[in-house]
């Protein structure tokens, strides 16, 4: 692969942009003083929409690339080698190219929706376009150097949409940080990116950077966009005074800024949660995000603006790629109309917003689809008998008649027809389902109980395969590449091939293609762990393909159980079985890498604190239930922990010797089992930000319980 690719600084385009001349004023670029009129500008603004006058063709004219020596670079200034090949001809082009054509399309549509007192507030695309450049203007003059970070910290908003674009255009590299994060978290990754800015929510989030600003050399400001400021500190800004701070920058010094940009350098960090260590920061360059907009969403069916305007509800982190290549990147690249949740999406309001806006897509990772199948199932629950045997009917119908179809879009029977019409239609309804047509799943595996459920109700989840390296996803289900319980095909442009095969077929998958990363930002021994000798992204994740080209994910390599005996078990299958056997079990983890034999973590389902997010010692309505049909009373977790229920106990005993008879050997049978005294959880650190189960930290928490099944 050669050495690290130089620095270098590229020299200027001359191909200059100018703002959008007079936009209607909007609540994100108002300020006490009233509306903005700038008589300097008036003058300047003769020609202010000549860069939106030019064709599309214009604006997508290919663009120089930074010299470059290698496939990777760890530098924040470095540039590299793009993986252009026949099946990648696409012009590459830069963040800003990509909004201004964008702007050529779609400029009168509307972009970013938000509530604000029971109403929702829309901006076109003209003026989200209009607000990032007034944004990159405020950056450039706070001191924003070329190739430090904007770090943004809160939840998903059109400011972070503004921050993080306007912090492109300014020539710096914008950084989400998890609104979960700790201040030391949040330290090592302001530090480790040279955040000259810091963009914050509220107070809440305020306060953790204030703990570390000290610790901060590179820090020269610090934004808050929502809540007023409780105290008046330095280089603590109100949005409002942000958006007006760089009003006196002429058009033509952003200009050229943006014009020095080339699509082969470092635009956006994606830091990984990481199970163990420091998180580390994956570098995707405006290639990296403009080439995986188009092709991903591609593969996902998603429709450009002029055939049909999608619509979506933005509501997973924005620090997470997920949610960041779906909603902020494909949204612009195909003039989507992207509505923001309420903060408190997860705790409860997801639903009633997505009953609001009724969206044409919409995306969860596994947790957030299996918390609204357990609602569901919740609240079929509740319901009369009569009503009950029709939804179990309708389900039944449902899920025999796409199962049948599932990989070919035959014509379904009568009588799913009238299951759907009858009662299903109304079920997706209340979910705020009624308009939408794609329903995707990433960052994690699913499960297929839940994919199963799904389908009952006439909703096929399509998986997403991919990694933060790869900007997303690499392997894509849609509704022309459907197979279970695969994660889909290969991307079109994107390769891909199978390492150290065995004689089952199965090899590590390593990924190829214009979407995969830069590097790790200061960190060349990861990075060249991370990519082999010719530049393959290594996944970690073993597979196998079959003749079609489905991609089947058998286990992940870090997660691999190898037993004392030597065997290799894959615990995900092992786990999931489980679950769908028991389904008071919230989350199922599987022990015993260089241990005789393999034990059980078990978790129950609970209900949790609305405000924290913890769980608490409360059983959910299914669990009750379950051990009600048991002929036990228990109603919280404390009630069954150490045995002290018996017929639960003897359950959950008979549902594994289920499992069991179906192992493929002895050494992948679980022999002990224990119910831990609470479920997972973002906050408990065992879960990570999007709910992904961080096995090394639940190993450490629970070394005692584990140690005791292995004592002789």
């Amino acid at each position: 692969m050669g050495s690290r690719s130089e620095t270098s600084q590229p020299a200027d385009l001359q191909e200059n942009s100018h703002e959008n001349g007079e936009i209607p004023r909007n609540s994100l670029d108002s300020s006490p003083q009233g509306p903005m009129t700038d008589p300097r500008k008036e003058g300047e603004d003769q020609d202010a929409s000549q860069a939106q006058r030019r064709s599309v063709e214009e604006v997508l004219v290919s663009t120089e690339l930074a010299p470059a020596q290698c496939l990777w670079s760890t530098d924040a200034s470095g540039s590299v080698l793009l993986r252009i090949d026949e099946d990648c001809l696409e012009e590459p082009v830069t963040v800003h190219q990509m909004f201004m054509a964008s702007v050529q399309k779609y400029g009168g549509l509307f972009a970013l929706a938000t509530k604000k007192k029971d109403k929702w507030e829309k901006i076109t695309f003209s003026d989200y376009y209009h607000c990032c450049r007034k944004a990159a203007k405020s950056f450039h003059k706070l001191g924003l150097e070329r190739f430090h970070s904007v770090a943004i910290l809160g939840f998903n908003s059109t400011e972070w949409f503004i921050s993080a674009i306007g912090a492109i255009f300014a020539g710096g590299i914008m950084t989400g940080i998890y609104a979960t994060n700790s201040p030391e978290a949040c330290l090592h990754v302001a530090s480790d990116s040279r955040a000259n800015i810091i963009v914050v929510e509220h107070q809440k989030q305020l306060e953790k950077i204030l703990q570390i600003k000290d610790q901060l050399p590179h820090l020269k400001a610090i934004v808050q966009y929502s809540e007023p400021l409780q105290e008046k500190l330095p280089n603590l800004y109100t949005w409002e005074e942000f958006m007006e701070f760089g009003s006196d920058v002429p058009d033509k010094e952003l200009d050229d800024i943006i014009s020095s940009q080339r699509p082969n350098q470092c635009c956006v960090l994606i830091y990984t949660s990481g199970t163990t260590g420091q998180s580390k920061g994956v570098m995707l360059s405006h290639d990296n995000i403009t080439w995986t907009a188009i092709h991903a969403s591609r593969a996902g069916d998603m429709q450009p603006a002029d055939t049909r305007q999608e619509s979506l509800v933005s509501y997973l982190p924005l620090s997470h790629i997920a949610g960041q290549i779906y909603d902020l990147w494909t949204g612009i690249q195909w003039g989507e109309l992207v509505y923001f949740a309420q903060p408190d999406a997860l705790k409860g309001s997801l639903i009633g917003t997505l009953r609001e806006v009724r969206p044409s897509s919409h995306m969860g990772v596994p947790r957030v689809w299996e918390k609204m199948m357990e609602k569901i199932k919740e609240g079929i629950s509740q319901c009369g008998y009569m009503k009950k045997k029709l939804v179990a009917w309708a389900m039944s119908v449902s899920l025999e008649a796409n199962q049948r179809c599932a990989n070919k879009d035959g014509e379904k029977p009568f009588l799913f027809a009238l299951a759907d019409g009858l009662v299903l239609e109304k079920l997706r309804a209340e979910l705020g389902f009624s308009c939408c047509q794609k329903f995707f799943s990433g960052a994690a595996p699913i499960g297929s109980e839940t994919v199963q459920f799904f389908l009952g109700l006439n909703i096929r989840l399509y998986e997403a395969y991919g990694m933060s390296e790869s900007t997303g996803p690499h392997f894509m289900s849609g509704p022309r590449a459907y197979k279970l319980p695969s994660c889909g095909k290969v991307v079109p442009g994107c390769t891909f091939k199978l390492a150290n095969v065995d004689s089952d077929g199965t090899g590590e998958v390593c990924f190829w293609g214009r979407n995969v990363f830069m590097g790790f930002l200061n960190m060349e021994d990861k990075t060249r762990e991370a990519l082999d000798e010719e530049g393959w992204l290594r996944s970690g994740d073993l597979g196998k393909v079959d003749e079609e080209g489905f991609l089947f994910i058998t286990g992940r390599i870090k997660e691999l159980i190898i037993t004392a005996g030597g065997e290799n078990i894959p615990p995900v299958p092992i786990e999931d079985a489980v679950k769908k056997e028991l389904p008071i079990v919230s989350n199922a983890m599987l022990i015993g890498d260089k241990r005789k034999f393999l034990s059980l973590l078990l978790t129950l389902k609970c209900l949790s604190n609305t405000e924290t997010m913890e769980p608490m010692d409360d059983l959910s309505l299914e669990a009750v239930e379950f051990c009600q049909q048991l002929g036990s009373q228990a109603t919280k977790v404390s009630d069954l922990i150490g045995g002290r229920d018996k017929a639960v106990y003897q359950s959950i005993q008979e549902a594994i010797g289920r499992v069991n008879s179906s192992a493929t050997s002895n050494a992948q049978r679980i022999q002990k089992w224990i119910i831990l005294p609470r479920d997972f959880s973002i906050t408990g650190g065992e879960l990570g930000p999007t709910m992904k189960l961080r096995r090394p930290v639940v190993l450490k928490m629970y070394h005692s319980e584990i140690e005791n099944f292995y004592k002789e």
